[in-house]
């Protein structure tokens, strides 16, 4: 009994050294072979990977459970604004290159970067290693996502040549200024300034480029708008607000059942309507395809709207200066 009490008090220690359990080397040998990785390239990982339970209980408690009357206030503050100013005059010629090349304007790119890490300032103190064997070998409940996050970050690693315990990310193992997983770092990170690397760690072109190219990727339609606000003239019917990120409906769809906004859109445009939660009720958005594709970055719809919002007041204040 006191040997089983030391070894759990041992997993739960962020210093405990991980063991390869015969079945993690059994999902090890799969993703091997689904991903075409050497096998033992994964053993030596989760060899010197550890358990980390702060990374369990991180994950937890996700800011998107919040209202957004708590949630907006996090990320869209005077000094958040501010900063991503000064972070878009420093950094104007690249994120202009970007906008022309990948057609994604700046003022987004800037409000993913400074949600996401504070224009580089916080990205994170989690062992990305740590955090994707912590996740993907114990919590059942995103196993498979995150145990293939583990072994391509241990890809991402050999082909970066970097030390598998150097790189430092948020609890879910996201990296660098744009915080990508290790699957968007390999399919998405760009080498912008053209100097040989792909850094999103210390590299403010890379990290402009790549989340750039993200979105240019995920479909971004340049000059289209994100969102509208909208009132609401007759009592919702059933099934007009989902939590699925898809735009489900047409706008002759929501218009049918009461939804006002300010300028019509054509009757087959693809929509959703959003609810936000305030103090004193609840305020509506017609959403389009430019939020769609922001919820490919994060599927909260929180997320997706304070990038929005941010990015609105972004491009105001650079403007007016």
């Amino acid at each position: 009994m006191r040997l089983l009490v030391l070894l759990i008090l041992s997993l739960s220690l962020p210093g405990f050294a991980a063991e390869v359990r015969p079945e993690d080397h059994a999902r090890l040998e799969t993703l091997s072979q689904e991903l075409n990785i050497p096998l033992e390239q994964l053993v030596t990982g989760m060899q010197q990977a550890q358990f980390r339970q702060s990374v369990l209980d991180a994950i937890q408690r996700p800011w998107e459970a919040k209202p957004w009357y708590q949630y907006r206030p996090l990320f869209i503050t005077p000094d958040r604004i501010r900063q991503g100013v000064a972070f878009w005059r420093k950094n104007a010629s690249q994120l202009d290159r970007a906008a022309v090349r990948m057609q994604v304007p700046p003022e987004v790119v800037v409000a993913i970067i400074g949600i996401e890490t504070y224009f580089g300032t916080r990205m994170g103190n989690h062992p990305v290693l740590d955090a994707l064997y912590t996740l993907g070998f114990h919590y059942p409940e995103r196993a498979p996502y995150f145990s293939k996050e583990f072994a391509q970050f241990v890809r991402l690693a050999n082909e970066q040549k970097w030390p598998l315990r150097q790189p430092m990310g948020s609890y879910a193992g996201a990296m660098g200024m744009g915080q990508f997983m290790p699957t968007s770092y390999l399919h998405f990170a760009v080498d912008f300034d053209n100097d040989g690397h792909k850094d999103l760690f210390a590299n403010p072109a890379d990290a402009i480029g790549s989340v750039a190219n993200y979105f240019a990727e995920h479909g971004w339609h340049y000059g289209e708008p994100v969102a509208t606000p909208a009132t609401l003239i007759t009592p919702l019917p059933a099934g007009i607000l989902t939590d699925n990120p898809d735009l489900i409906h047409s706008w002759k769809q929501l218009h049918d059942v009461g939804v006002r906004i300010s300028t019509d859109l054509p009757a087959d445009t693809p929509v959703k309507l959003l609810r936000l939660e305030q103090p004193t009720g609840n305020e509506y958005w017609v959403v389009r395809h430019n939020f769609y594709v922001i919820t490919r970055y994060n599927r909260s719809p929180l997320y997706a709207m304070a990038v929005y919002q941010l990015s609105q007041e972004l491009a105001h204040a650079y403007h007016a200066q």
